[in-house]
């Protein structure tokens, strides 16, 4: 019996797979898409999280103060060229202060900075009060905190401290805020009310 047109093994055809060239990239699941297909390494990667640069925290202390005078009617100033001003005359003035080292009391710092960057030698009187804020440097948030003192003036030659002041000077207690260039130290000064307390004795 002759076997019917393609019936049995002989008679069937096998389906001859293509090959697929060899400078095409195999096929993958693509997971973005369900029931599609990219070519290998096409296919979507998750984006990296943005990595967040924050500034480093940097926390300072100083300390010094307004000083006054033999007579009680003057009180002393330093000053530094403002490098934002194109004529580099503009002289911006400040209470003088500087950091707290190893080992040392706010006072001592008060006292020991006051001297160095005046020339001037003074007795603590009392407390002013403390300021704090934050300003931007080298890339560092820096926090600063300042502890304020009232001195008196017992001795010393007036002279400004070589590569850190540019100038100082004593100036009418009723400038001094007036004077002073920054306003944290402005508002002090006004509300302990200093220049008015000591102008009086």
């Amino acid at each position: 019996m002759t076997p019917a047109p393609g019936a049995g093994s002989e008679g069937t055809r096998k389906k001859r797979r293509r090959k697929r060239p060899a400078h095409r990239a195999p096929l993958i699941k693509d997971t973005t898409a369900p029931g599609t297909v990219s070519p290998a390494g096409s296919a979507a990667k998750s984006p990296k999280p943005a990595s967040k640069n924050y500034a480093k925290r940097v926390d300072e202390v100083s300390a010094g103060g307004l000083v006054v005078d033999h007579s009680g009617k003057n009180g002393l100033l330093i000053g530094r060229v403002d490098h934002k001003d194109s004529s580099g005359k503009r002289i911006l003035w400040s209470l003088p202060k500087g950091h707290i080292e190893e080992g040392e009391t706010p006072e001592q710092a008060a006292l020991r900075e006051v001297a160095e960057e005046t020339g001037i030698e003074s007795a603590i009187e009392r407390s002013l009060g403390v300021i704090d804020f934050w300003f931007m440097a080298g890339g560092k948030r820096i926090h600063k905190t300042v502890h304020h003192y009232l001195f008196r003036e017992t001795g010393g030659k007036l002279a400004a401290q070589e590569s850190e002041v540019d100038e100082v000077g004593w100036f009418p207690l009723s400038e001094i805020v007036e004077r002073l260039a920054y306003p944290d130290e402005k508002k002090l000064i006004a509300r302990t009310e200093a220049a008015t307390e000591l102008s009086a004795q």
